[in-house]
């Protein structure tokens, strides 16, 4: 079966993926060959994608990958391995419409947080506007990598746009890639400054305080007024 997609478009998309997995690797959520990253193209049945054993440092139009919804993998002109997160990365585009991309990191800091079997907490008024709740997945029964059937259930609410695999990453999702790659920051900045203030708070001997409820005052009044 032959696929016929708009090249300027897969051109242009891999360009933007290029972009957005540099910026990755320059703030250090991502370094070395692992986590992945993918965009879906404006023909809507595929996506652009990193595949296995490319760090995001060293990707480039050549080694990129284009992947059909249904799983097919389409020639390209280094044939490389498929990530193995190509699977839950499809499982959330075919869930999710108004996801059109995933930034998919191995951050320290939030999976530092994932691998003590802890939630990251939105405890900041930018992660409580911008995110929300980033769910927690854990590994499976027999402590292996977390499935396709375990992350996308995860996706099927639609307020959910971010999750943290235990012992894993994080994933953040977008309308656009630099979306995704702006939740995939806020989840491992949110995660650093938790751990900095629970360490405080443990050593000082201090009471938890609040986090708060809502991101914006606009949010605030509306939810104070009954609006």
């Amino acid at each position: 079966m032959s696929h016929t997609l708009d090249q300027a478009d897969v051109l242009a998309k891999k360009d933007d993926l290029i972009a957005t997995a540099k910026r990755s690797f320059e703030v250090g959520i991502q370094t070395n060959a692992g986590g992945n990253l993918s965009v879906r193209l404006a023909s809507r049945d595929a996506i652009v994608i990193k595949p296995s054993g490319v760090g995001f440092n060293e990707c480039t139009r050549e080694n990129l990958q284009v992947v059909m919804l249904d799983g097919t993998v389409l020639a390209s002109e280094i044939e490389l391995k498929p990530s193995k997160d190509l699977g839950f990365h499809l499982e959330i585009y075919r869930r999710r419409e108004d996801i059109n991309a995933i930034v998919h990191c191995h951050s320290p800091w939030a999976t530092g947080y994932a691998s003590a079997g802890l939630e990251v907490p939105c405890l900041t008024v930018q992660t409580v506007e911008k995110i929300g709740r980033m769910p927690l997945v854990p590994l499976t029964e027999n402590l292996g990598p977390q499935t396709p059937e375990m992350i996308g259930p995860v996706f099927d609410d639609p307020k959910i746009r971010a999750a943290v695999l235990a012992n894993h990453g994080t994933i953040g999702t977008g309308k656009s890639l630099m979306a995704a790659q702006y939740l995939a920051e806020i989840i491992e900045e949110t995660a650093h400054i938790a751990f900095v203030r629970d360490t405080m708070v443990k050593t000082l001997g201090l009471k938890t305080p609040p986090s708060p409820d809502y991101g914006t005052a606009k949010d605030e009044k509306a939810a104070l007024s009954g609006g």
